[in-house]
């Protein structure tokens, strides 16, 4: 089966592309929006509303099947491809990926993949174009072989039909105490980000911080079901190190004295400092880890900036750099490659956590669902969106869907 068009829209991410840059430089927020100058290039603003560009397939038997591309909330930030140009992405997708994709078997997924991702002008294409196409040629599979996009990566990476339910992580955005509620009502696995983005959300030696994660602890025994017990997960944007030095002991020894807080809760720590280039974080998050392995703490490392693409993912996870890894979705590329992530991770026993970003769409986090179930993640993320609602019934609804049919196949071929 032949791709025979390619259709192009321009659309809405779920969230507002940020100025990390300007946010950590001490920009103040007025009610939605921040103020002061952008100063991450591309950036008009310091908050700009997140654009998407929808990418349709056109197969001969007239079926359309879409992915969505789009950039990070912190985009131009941690060694990250700049802020999502939707016009040039339109423009790169029409001149030179369109012609590609008529010529390829739209039925060999990863083989497909290849030659459509293949380098223009001696560089990489823009991993917003890859997340985008590679969503849309996996749906296309999915309708030819009349298969769920999971089995397709289940084929295609020889790996078992899955029956695992995978945890799901929701964010809460700035509205910390009202969607904290929210999770905890809904019994989310891991929560809830927390979004500690600034200095004055981390405190003075990161008393503030501390002072939440306690709460959030104290919340949900108050109001969860009973025997609940989620993973606390805290995404502190490098503050630790920001606040205290960085010096791994130091922040080891911070991050234990948070976790010895809330006893009988798995404590995860993302980003707990930027050492300012991907082989420096590698070399100190290992420091870290080790640390915490060898004092027995019930607290994780878990990487984000500077471990972006699938070799950055590699690296990392060959140094046991982190306990966790963030695989963010956008910036690794295809999707294809954040499967690969998930399984050198686990070759690597390291946790793979399929990310991502609130930017995103409906459509990405339901294929980035298929990902994950199908390589059998450690845990992934609610998106798009900062709401909790949205995101949390878009993914838990399509892992339960999924889970279902692959039940339903399993049961029908065992009789």
């Amino acid at each position: 089966m032949r791709i025979k068009d390619v259709l192009l829209v321009p659309g809405n991410g779920a969230f507002f592309y940020d100025d990390q840059a300007a946010i950590r430089a001490g920009a103040t927020q007025d009610g939605f929006i921040y103020v002061g100058e952008p100063i991450t290039p591309g950036f008009t603003s310091i908050r700009v509303p997140a654009s998407s560009l929808s990418v349709g397939l056109v197969l001969a038997d007239d079926m359309v099947a879409w992915g969505d591309a789009m950039g990070v909330q912190y985009s131009g930030a941690g060694g990250r491809n700049p802020l999502f140009d939707p016009k040039q992405i339109s423009d790169l997708t029409s001149r030179v990926i369109a012609p590609r994709l008529f010529d390829v078997d739209a039925s060999r997924y990863l083989d497909a993949c290849t030659r459509v991702f293949g380098p223009f002008e001696n560089m990489r294409l823009p991993l917003a174009l890859e997340y985008g196409v590679s969503q849309a040629l996996l749906r296309v599979a999915a309708h030819l072989h009349r298969k769920t996009m999971a089995e397709i990566i289940c084929d295609e990476f020889d790996l078992p039909l899955p029956t695992r339910r995978i945890p799901i992580y929701c964010q809460s955005g700035d509205a910390r105490e009202i969607n904290v509620d929210k999770m905890i009502l809904k019994a989310v696995d891991v929560l809830p980000h927390g979004l500690i983005n600034s200095r004055q959300k981390f405190g003075v030696g990161g008393q503030t911080f501390m002072e939440f994660v306690k709460w959030v602890a104290k919340r949900t025994r108050e109001i969860g079901p009973p025997g609940y017990q989620p993973v606390l997960h805290f995404d502190v944007y490098g503050w630790i190190g920001s606040e205290i030095g960085l010096e791994p002991q130091s922040i080891a020894d911070f991050i234990c004295e948070v976790a010895d807080t809330v006893p009988g809760f798995t404590l995860n720590i993302e980003s707990p400092a930027d050492f300012g280039s991907t082989q420096a974080q590698i070399e100190n998050y290992a420091k870290m880890v080790s640390i915490l392995d060898n004092r027995g703490s019930s607290a994780r490392i878990v990487v984000d900036e500077r471990c972006n693409t699938l070799e950055d993912i590699r690296l990392f996870a060959e140094a046991k750099a982190a306990h966790l890894v963030q695989i963010k979705t956008p910036d690794v590329g295809s999707i294809a490659d954040t499967a690969r992530a998930v399984l050198i991770c686990k070759a690597n026993k390291v946790g793979a956590y399929v990310g991502g970003s609130c930017t995103e769409t409906d459509l990405s986090a339901q294929a980035s669902v298929h990902v994950s179930v199908a390589t059998q993640a450690a845990m992934m993320l609610a998106k798009p969106g900062m709401g909790v609602d949205e995101a949390f019934s878009i993914v838990g609804n399509e892992q339960d869907r999924l889970l279902a049919t692959l039940n339903r196949r399993a049961t029908k071929n065992v009789g």
